[in-house]
């Protein structure tokens, strides 16, 4: 490989038809790209197309643009391109529980995940311990319900002057409204258990116990208005049986949740995952 060589990921969609790969590799070609990998899916319900495409070339990044600026209005797509590898900004949420939180944390730090946290941010100052232990910034945005329109304002000035391109609600227990929804549609993450809606509130695993439930999981979605009802980008679940407490329960429910989490803003963070309507397609 030319040693001024780049590697990129490029991500697209976009009506099917075709002509696409043909007319995708061979921009690439024109431009001394060498694809190192490339994974595409054409949905047959939606009629769009999708495509994953790892490349190097020497070439401008400029240059790259410019040419898919122009393929993209002969095809109708949507399209990103970044530098693979690049670690994205991210903004952790977090109420009182650390386990997903301080799991991101921990990946970060062994290079196990390509992200970039530059700030925790929580409506109670309970982890804010976890944050100096890591020499992350922690800020402190109390919300009620009389509050909630200024926290959240400060929550998306904070998104603004850090550059943040995700959102990662690690067990967050606000509910975002409908408009904050709307400004981070696509690059925020959020994580739930699998009980809702049949155990919501309180102390959900309590109620799986006394209702004995056989199946521990967890879903990690984008954030929309619809509450815990994005599209799902991971899913994880452990069989379980009567022998476990409610203690066990919740500690079987905090490993699937931060094994689900950590994939999904993995796979966000590596663009291998694409919207398609009120689903996703994950290019693992």
């Amino acid at each position: 490989m030319n040693d001024s060589a780049v590697r990129y990921v490029l991500a697209l969609s976009c009506p099917d038809q075709p002509g696409i790969v043909h007319a995708v590799s061979g921009t690439l070609a024109e431009h001394g790209g060498n694809i190192t990998e490339s994974q595409q899916f054409g949905d047959p319900d939606t009629g769009l197309f999708f495509m994953r495409v790892e490349f190097t070339t020497a070439a401008p990044r400029d240059e790259i643009e410019n040419a898919f600026s122009g393929l993209g209005g002969r095809f109708s797509m949507n399209w990103k391109l970044d530098q693979a590898g690049r670690k994205m900004r991210t903004l952790v949420l977090v109420s009182k529980s650390a386990h997903c939180a301080n799991d991101l944390l921990f990946r970060e730090r062994a290079k196990t995940l390509p992200i970039d946290i530059v700030a925790m941010a929580g409506n109670h100052n309970t982890l804010a311990d976890l944050a100096g232990f890591y020499s992350k910034p922690f800020h402190h945005i109390p919300v009620t319900a009389d509050t909630k329109p200024e926290a959240e304002a400060e929550l998306l000035s904070l998104v603004d002057s850090l550059d943040v391109e995700l959102v990662v609600l690690a067990r967050y227990m606000q509910i975002l409204s409908p408009s904050l929804s709307e400004e981070l549609r696509g690059r925020a993450i959020n994580i739930h258990h699998s009980f809702l809606p049949s155990f919501k509130g309180a102390r959900p695993y309590f109620q799986a116990h006394d209702r004995g439930v056989k199946l521990i999981g967890a879903t990690a979605h984008y954030v929309t208005s619809d509450l815990d009802e994005g599209p799902i980008i991971e899913q994880e679940i452990q069989r379980v049986d009567h022998t476990h407490t409610p203690e066990e329960l919740t500690a079987v429910g905090a490993d699937v949740e931060r094994t689900a989490l950590s994939r999904a803003v993995r796979w966000h963070a590596e663009h291998r995952v694409l919207l398609d309507g009120h689903r996703t397609i994950v290019f693992r």
